[in-house]
């Protein structure tokens, strides 16, 4: 019901939009008055004039599919530094004292004096891992131990050292490891969201060139619409006043044909004026984050509807869609992933060998600064080496693990066959559509151009009283048909071309648009 009482608000419009003149050649003539309620508005329109490169700009910095997907791949990004934390030194310091007094024994009826011990130590380390897997950890420590034992006199003694002690795998965990496969994840998965910000910006690009081609085939029609219902009006006109001149007898119907083509050719206005307000907020939600403000805007499209006769070349199309198209480059980075996760898988089937060594410098003495100047002297060394190997006897898991993923990879694969010959149909069904469309361009045309000729012939007949008002009538609707579907193919035709270019995945480099992240 609110659908129907706008139709009759706007149809009230009418009368005041289309009143008869006695001067039809005049009113053909006159410029087109989008009335601004019929185009969604409710007070006068601010015109603003754009080009279809000023849409894209607007709908590259304002689209909110666009804006919201720029935050993936900085997020990525994060999750990239965040991966290589595994390789963040780990720096730890302790520093403790301690106090010992044991009680005094009974032995055989003679008491032992107590034994009281104090205890002061620090330590420090440095340790990681580096990406060939090296552990390391560097490190030193010295304490410090006094106190007496029974009568004898007071003890006072420090130590410490100072060293590095080395871990360097040699098969499961040499080529990668967890933390390498975690930083390589994070990288593919980078580059999968910047392969998705392209895929937006290129459907958000490729919905702005068909939704301004769809507005300015709308204002055509609009004035096709316009042109026809002056045609009827002139015709009306004509015969109402071979009637009232006597010129000609009415005959039956005459102006009762006349007026329901007058009818019938407002309504069909009204629908197009509609469908116009319709597309041009279409292209208005594209372009703008702030719609409150864009729907008091009237967008005059600046760019020409024309067709360009294009070469195509299928063997270059296929060739650009299958190295630019966004799905096909992450259908890639999946199976490279796969790959990545297989290599990991691989390596953890061997067992663990690892080669070990130390290597440092010992102090003694009664002061911190004795302990500390042997260490800084270096004479007083110490060292180890050797190796470790640890073997699971049956490592399931990991077994499991191996085949499980190289099955993934195998699909994977098979998907990405199944991909590029799907993108190829799409190309070649994409170029034929456009070649097909083209040719019908000039069919349109002539058909238009035979439409004219037809209806200049028919009034010439009936001038001379030799044709009747409903062939005229008959005629007048046939040219309106032929130039709203002239205007029809042409938008096809550039809709096509888009079409073409997003299949191929060229729709950036078609339009000059940089991909960058914010």
């Amino acid at each position: 019901m609110k659908k129907f009482g706008a139709i009759l608000f706007v149809a009230g419009l009418v009368p005041a939009m289309f009143a008869q003149t006695n001067d039809s050649v005049d009113q053909a003539n006159a410029p087109i008055q989008f009335p601004p309620v019929l185009l969604g508005q409710t007070n006068a329109p601010v015109v603003r004039p754009m080009s279809l490169q000023d849409c894209i700009a607007a709908a590259v910095e304002h689209n909110f599919d666009v804006r919201i997907e720029r935050f993936e791949p900085l997020k990525a990004q994060l999750s990239v530094e965040a991966a290589y934390a595994g390789y963040d030194p780990i720096f730890r310091a302790a520093g403790t004292h301690t106090f010992n007094e044991s009680g005094t024994l009974f032995q055989n009826g003679l008491s032992v004096p107590p034994q009281i011990t104090d205890a002061n130590s620090l330590s420090s380390s440095l340790s990681g891992v580096l990406p060939s897997g090296l552990q390391y950890n560097i490190g030193g420590n010295i304490a410090e131990s006094y106190g007496s034992v029974g009568g004898n006199p007071p003890f006072d003694t420090t130590g410490g050292n100072v060293g590095i002690t080395l871990d360097q795998p040699l098969l499961k965990n040499l080529w990668i490891d967890s933390t390498r496969l975690q930083v390589t994840a994070a990288k593919n998965q980078m580059k999968f969201t910047q392969q998705s910000l392209r895929q937006q910006l290129i459907t958000t690009i490729s919905a702005v060139e068909s939704a301004y081609y769809e507005l300015i085939y709308d204002r055509e029609n609009v004035n096709v619409q316009q042109e026809a219902l002056n045609l009827a009006l002139t015709q009306l006109d004509q015969d109402n006043q071979r009637v009232k001149i006597g010129s000609v007898a009415e005959r039956a119907g005459t102006l009762e044909q006349d007026e329901a083509q007058v009818a019938q050719n407002k309504s069909s206005l009204i629908l197009a004026l509609s469908q116009l307000g319709t597309q041009e907020r279409a292209l208005k939600i594209l372009i703008t984050d702030r719609y409150s403000d864009a729907i008091f805007q009237d967008i005059q499209p600046t760019t020409p509807l024309e067709a360009t006769l294009q070469v195509f070349d299928l063997q270059d199309s296929w060739n650009k869609g299958l190295t630019q198209r966004p799905d096909f480059l992450q259908a890639k980075i999946n199976v490279e992933q796969e790959g990545i996760q297989l290599k990991f898988d691989r390596n953890q089937l061997f067992p663990q060998l690892d080669l070990t060594g130390s290597y440092g410098f010992n102090g003694a003495g009664k002061e911190y600064s004795d302990a500390l100047g042997q260490v800084n002297e270096g004479n007083r060394p110490f060292y180890s080496y050797g190796g470790r190997l640890t073997v699971p006897l049956d490592n399931l898991a990991a077994r499991t693990q191996y085949k499980s993923d190289k099955a993934v990879e195998a699909q994977d694969l098979l998907k990405l066959k199944q991909l590029e010959q799907t993108i190829m149909v799409q190309i070649d069904n994409a170029i034929g559509t456009a070649r097909s469309d083209y040719a019908n361009l000039e069919y349109t045309k002539q058909a238009r151009v035979s439409a004219q000729a037809a209806l200049d012939a028919e009034q010439k007949k009936y001038a001379v009283g030799k044709s009747t008002t409903f062939d005229v009538l008959q005629l007048q609707n046939k040219l309106t048909a032929a130039k709203s579907a002239e205007i029809r193919a042409v938008a096809t035709y550039e809709e096509d071309l888009v079409n073409l270019a997003q299949t191929e995945g060229s729709t950036l480099e078609r339009r000059n648009v940089d991909v960058t992240t914010k």
